[in-house]
Formats: structure tokens, C-alpha cells, sequence
């Protein structure tokens, strides 16, 4: 494996990047401005054909990274299968579909998006009009592999989105399964927040010598977000929660729980006072659930959103000013990827980001800040400090009093 050491510059501009006038035109009409550094440094190399490893969190523009290449190689007098993107979750498969579809207005890309909890007879009706880019989930792409209704012997590019995190999930023997069924003269791209020993195994086994973008070093979430813990005992969290947001008056809010249970209680407790201002997210919500609240989010209809790590990656939006990590992250970078919602690149405004730890957490707050190498300064809400030894895990308290809505739902 080869590593680009190749610095891009803030001066880069896409016009640099070696890519077509068709696609800076659609750069263009999407009012990009300048390269990213994961942009500025994979492009170049995906452009070529190149099988290429980018590591960089989320938020940092890497689905344009890896779509602009693809757009570029796919030839439209084909209507046939081209490119496969693989990503983890069904979020992620239909925001990377947008993007897509974004980037390919000045030419006719047929993009077709397959996950589960979709009607599977309109994929396979989708499928049979010959679409040039496939975005799906490993299961589903798999389902319809076995079905006989797709087919992958006239793939060009892959790309695995998200890799590591689909590896974590269980994904790996789909991915080996799909990657057998691609032609073995393909190019490959990885895109992954961290270079864990099973991509290193995946790179090796199905790369060809490919070039590595690391622009995670020194990497922490953007400047433009102020980082806070805030220390409360796991039997006084939720007054610490409504304090903290009857003080910030967050524009919009992510609250992360660990557990979908610990999800859905807090949800029982605020949906009493906040109503439609509320709603909550887990992996065990009907996918159309799941769509409803998430497109609710997006239009700013919902300003306080309960989620376990589902939404931790890949969702894209500008308006969250606010994440409160209610559970401490059981791995560091599930904090980046969760303080990542808010400061998001395509946003001005500055994000803040409130961690809750308790007083045996010591050791989980010092790797994050280890992590990201600043040390977070604390959060002072005097009458709710740890005042005494933890009694149980991290679990959802209930209030000891009676509490007002937050004001930042008020009209």
C-alpha cells in the first residue's frame, strides 16, 4: 500500500483537481467553493482510475470525493450497472443517492438506491431500466444478488463508504460476497474514519496497490465547535439535561443515548411537555418511522431528536447548533463521529457539544480528549454536580421534581 504524501494547500481549487468541465459545472451549481482536504487529496487520484484508501471523518465532504470520480467514468450510452457505492446504514445509502443525483445534473445518470425497508418489487422494477449507479446496503444488494435481479459483472468502480463501520455491524462477509461477484479489473475505493486491522485485511485481499489519504491526523471535530463535559452523577442526569437545555436554547438538539431503551424512556419524559418538538431514533423503528422523523429534523419542524449512535454518521444537516452526549461514547471515535452533526462544514454557525460523565468515566473522557488533543473544559451546572459516589450504570433517572419545558421550544 502506497501513501500520498502529496499536501494540498489552501489555495486548492477544483479546477486543480483534474476533473471534467461537465463536473465543475456541477460544482458549481451546487455552490462549492473549494476543496476539502479529503477532496482535494483523493480526487486527484480517483480520477486517475486509481484504487485509493481515504481516511477522514464524517463531515468532512468525502461523498463528493469518491461520487465525482464515478461520475466521471461512467459511459451514459450504457445502461447498465457501472459503479456500486456501499454504505452502512439506509440513511446513508439515500443521502449519498441525493448527492449524487446533485452532482450529475448536467448529465443523465440513472441513480438507484436499494435498502431494506423499501418495497423490494420497485428496486427490482428500478433495476430493470438499466440504472448507471447502484448506492445500496450490503443485505439488500445481497437479496437482490440472490434473487438473480441484479447483476455486478459490468462494474467499473466500488466504493465502501463508511468501511469501518460497516465492518463493526457485521457487513464483512457480504462485502466479501459482493466483491467476488465484481469483475476483478475494477477500480476500488475505501473511505473509513479509522485504519482498523480488518480493513487492513480487506485493502490487502481485494485492492490493487492502492494510495492512502490520511487526513485524520491531529484530526479533531471542526474548530468551529466549543467542546464542554459536564460532570452528573447517573441519578441526577436528567435535571442536569433540562437545565442545560433551559440555558443553551438550542436551535436544533441531538441528544445520544447508548441504548435504544434509554432512548425511548427519555422520549416518554420530554414528549409530556415538548409535544411535535420532539421525537426519538433507533434501529428499531419502522423504516417509514424512521424517514417521517428524519425529514421532519431536516425542514426544522423537530427541534430536540433522541438517538442512539444510528444517526452518529453520515446524516448531513446544517441547522443542529447542539449535541448532548447524555451517554458518554463507549469509543472515541463514535465522539467524533456524533460531535460531527453540528459545525457541519456546509454550516457558518458555531456548534457546541456537552458530554455527560460521570465520576467513574475519568479514564473514558481523558481518551477522547487524547483523541482529539485538547482537553474539553467543564460545564458548570453547580447544583447538579457529582456530589456523591456513582450507585449504577448510566441509565435515565427519573426527575426528582417537577421541571418546565425547556425555552427553546417556546414560541
Amino acid at each position: 500500500m502506497s501513501s500520498s504524501d502529496e499536501v494540498q494547500n489552501e489555495d486548492s481549487t477544483f479546477e486543480s483537481l483534474g476533473l471534467n468541465p461537465s463536473s465543475l459545472s456541477a460544482i458549481k451549481a451546487a455552490e462549492f467553493e473549494k476543496p476539502s482536504p479529503i477532496q482535494a487529496a483523493f480526487i486527484p487520484i480517483a480520477v486517475q482510475g486509481k484504487d485509493a484508501i481515504g481516511l477522514a471523518r464524517t463531515g468532512t465532504g468525502k461523498t463528493t470525493a469518491f461520487v465525482m470520480p464515478i461520475l466521471e467514468q461512467i459511459d451514459l450510452t450504457e445502461n447498465i450497472p457501472q459503479a456500486l457505492i456501499l454504505t452502512p446504514t439506509r440513511e446513508l445509502s439515500e443521502q449519498v443517492s441525493k448527492e449524487a443525483e446533485k452532482l450529475s445534473i448536467h448529465s443523465p445518470c440513472n441513480t438507484v438506491c436499494l435498502v431494506g425497508g423499501r418495497p423490494i418489487r420497485t428496486q427490482i422494477n428500478q433495476l430493470k431500466k438499466g440504472p448507471h449507479l447502484i448506492v445500496g446496503t450490503p443485505g439488500r444488494i445481497i437479496d437482490l444478488i440472490n434473487r438473480r435481479e441484479l447483476q455486478l459483472k459490468s462494474i467499473k468502480v466500488v466504493v465502501l463508504d463508511e468501511a469501518d463501520r460497516m465492518l463493526d455491524i457485521g457487513f464483512r462477509p457480504d462485502i466479501e460476497k459482493i466483491l467476488r461477484r465484481c469483475p476483478k479489473k475494477r477500480q476500488t475505493l475505501l473511505l473509513s474514519a479509522t485504519m482498523a486491522p480488518e480493513i487492513e485485511e480487506i485493502s490487502a485481499k481485494y485492492m490493487q496497490s492502492p494510495e492512502k489519504v490520511d487526513v485524520t491526523e491531529g484530526d479533531a471535530p471542526a474548530q468551529q465547535i466549543e467542546q464542554y463535559f459536564l460532570t452528573a452523577d447517573p441519578d441526577r442526569k436528567f435535571g442536569a439535561l433540562v437545565h442545560v437545555l433551559r440555558q443553551e436554547r438550542p436551535q436544533q438538539v441531538i441528544v445520544f443515548t447508548r441504548t435504544k431503551i434509554g432512548a425511548d424512556k427519555m422520549y416518554g419524559k420530554f414528549i409530556k411537555k415538548l409535544g411535535n418538538n420532539v421525537a426519538s431514533m433507533h434501529g428499531d423503528l419502522p423504516q417509514s418511522k424512521r424517514d417521517r422523523v428524519m425529514q421532519k429534523f431536516r425542514k426544522g419542524d423537530i427541534r430536540m431528536l433522541i438517538a442512539t449512535d444510528v444517526v452518529g454518521r453520515g446524516i448531513d444537516i446544517s441547522g443542529i447548533s447542539h449535541i448532548v452526549n447524555y451517554d458518554i461514547p463507549e469509543f472515541c471515535d463514535d465522539y467524533l463521529h456524533r460531535v460531527g452533526r453540528t459545525g457541519r462544514l456546509s454550516s457558518d454557525a458555531q456548534g457546541r457539544a456537552i458530554t455527560f460523565v460521570a465520576r467513574d468515566q475519568g479514564d473514558q473522557l481523558t481518551n477522547i480528549e487524547m483523541r482529539i488533543n485538547q482537553l474539553l473544559p467543564e460545564y458548570s451546572l453547580k447544583e447538579y454536580e457529582a456530589a456523591r459516589p456513582v450507585k449504577s450504570a448510566s441509565h435515565i433517572d427519573e426527575p426528582t421534581e417537577s421541571y418546565e419545558a425547556p425555552e427553546f421550544v417556546i414560541p
